[in-house]
């Protein structure tokens, strides 16, 4: 069985509803209460990281900090420096600006390397601390490679203008954002309120549009800790960002999520999982982030669109 001390109940009754106790007892290792070795090397060359955090209201929102490189550092083993804000109009923003729990992914999407942080956050007046309690890498797969373009370095990381304002629904312009998306953030947490945030890729269309308050997503083999579907299964709330990475513009959901499991036998392994999210307020910020990038080299090992 996977270390208790690891997994909690969510993502132990996901790995075995996958067929994945054996295999996330192994990579559970990984997991560790301190930074890997080459993080501090590798968060010092970053410009971009996600942020997941729950309100006092219990809703999930996935945001992200961009910035010069060297923003974002390893203090030590145990604490991680951001030294930027987040917007005024982000709904995550005020989440980053108190005493709490967040999830961090530093993402790099030109050599496609990925690396978790959850801890509890002190806010500073440039940004905010993180004291580690849980850190670890992810494998490549699924991310699209990208390269950052620098219109104005200077600028990189400073807040564009944005609509701000949440609506209940997704607008058509929304509904194209995520229907030609190749990759997402979302945010989950535990049934304690621990968060954390993770990246999604596939090929565009990968995210479907049920409907202007529904998504529908695959959920392809990864690491097999499945550690935000047992997330899901223990507090069913989740926030969700889109990146339109030529323009800078965002969207950030939050609403609730629900994994719909294959049926029949041997659905375990053979059949594809499910995430179905339901929107509940949904803001759109043009140029949230200054940064731009590059289009996309697709994943080799995104799996194709179903016909």
């Amino acid at each position: 069985m996977p270390d208790s001390g690891v997994f909690h109940w969510g993502e132990l009754a996901a790995q075995t509803r996958a067929g994945y106790t054996e295999r996330a007892a192994a990579v559970s290792r990984l997991v560790r209460p301190v930074l890997p070795n080459g993080a501090e090397d590798f968060l010092a060359e970053q410009r971009l990281l996600v942020v997941g955090a729950q309100g006092e209201d219990g809703r999930l929102w996935a945001s992200l900090f961009a910035g010069p490189r060297g923003f974002v550092s390893a203090l030590d083993d145990e604490s991680v420096l951001v030294r930027a804000r987040l917007a005024a109009d982000d709904p995550a923003e005020p989440m980053t600006r108190r005493p709490g729990r967040l999830g961090l992914l530093a993402i790099d999407l030109q050599t496609r390397i990925r690396l978790r942080v959850n801890g509890t956050s002190t806010p500073l007046p440039g940004g905010l601390l993180l004291a580690v309690e849980q850190s670890f890498p992810n494998c490549p797969k699924y991310i699209q490679r990208r390269s950052a373009a620098e219109p104005d370095d200077a600028g990189a990381g400073e807040p564009g203008p944005g609509a701000g304002a949440a609506v209940s629904a997704l607008t058509g312009t929304m509904r194209e954002l995520v229907a030609h998306a190749d990759t997402f953030f979302v945010a989950s947490a535990s049934a304690a309120g621990d968060p954390d945030v993770s990246h999604r890729g596939g090929n565009p269309g990968f995210v479907e549009v049920l409907s202007p308050t529904r998504l529908r997503w695959p959920d392809y083999v990864g690491n097999s800790m499945l550690m935000t579907l047992g997330n899901m299964i223990e507090n069913p709330r989740a926030g969700l960002t889109f990146v339109d990475w030529a323009s800078g513009s965002t969207l950030q959901l939050t609403g609730r999520a629900e994994v719909r499991w294959p049926e029949g036998a041997g659905a375990a392994t053979s059949g594809p999982r499910l995430v179905e999210f339901e929107v509940e307020a949904a803001v759109h910020r043009p140029g949230a982030l200054a940064l731009r990038w590059s289009p996309p080299s697709l994943s080799r090992f995104n799996p194709p669109l179903a016909a």
